[in-house]
């Protein structure tokens, strides 16, 4: 199998618990941004794991429940609070360190996609398009973006003039259409254009 190349080579060196790392919600305008890091125990799996991106919701909802079954898994969430503060660069890396932390297993190697060098008490690879190259890395791409799409979905519930549970906080003709028609929500990244050019919050 293909996604598995990245695996087998480092099971070959001797790494068995590899954790494969990525991250959904770097670019939206609201809300977390979320990592997922996964050890898998059973590479046999009934669902296509893929880079989230190329699965449509219900595959990935399927493949999300799977993934739990068969591997170890930790996830970060880093509000969207903090994301103003410490900028989303480094908001995204505190996320992948601590998805990886909460990882019932320490993992002996880490693989990560993209180019984001996290701190571990490990060996670690970053892997470009990783979660199209990797098993591993794949799956913690489904696992970030579901739990984000959950989380933006309860959001919604509670803003819906915003339509959070449709764009997930991405710059949509629709989302940029409700900010300019009700203002910034109190989940908005104020450190983000075009919120940090808007009155104060409404909320």
């Amino acid at each position: 199998m293909r996604l598995l190349l990245h695996e087998k080579s480092l099971n070959s060196r001797g790494y068995r618990s590899i954790a494969g790392v990525d991250e959904a919600g770097r670019g939206p305008l609201a809300g977390p941004v979320v990592a997922g890091a996964v050890i898998i125990k059973d590479a046999r799996f009934k669902a296509r794991i893929d880079d989230s991106k190329k699965l449509t919701a219900k595959r990935r909802e399927v493949a999300y429940r799977e993934i739990f079954e068969k591997s170890i898994v930790g996830v970060g969430i880093i509000d969207e609070s903090t994301i103003d503060k410490i900028n989303i660069y480094q908001a995204t890396k505190k996320a992948m360190q601590m998805a990886v932390s909460k990882l019932k297993i320490p993992p002996d190697y880490v693989i990560v996609d993209g180019n984001m060098k996290i701190a571990t008490k490990c060996p670690i690879k970053c892997i470009v398009r990783g979660d199209s190259k990797s098993l591993s890395i794949a799956a913690a791409s489904i696992v970030a973006k579901v739990t984000r799409d959950r989380i933006m979905v309860e959001y919604d519930k509670i803003y819906p003039q915003y339509g959070f549970a449709k764009h997930k906080g991405y710059g949509t003709k629709e989302h940029m259409a409700a900010i300019k028609n009700h203002g910034a929500s109190p989940i908005h990244r104020n450190s983000f254009s075009p919120i940090r050019d808007l009155p104060a919050k409404l909320y």
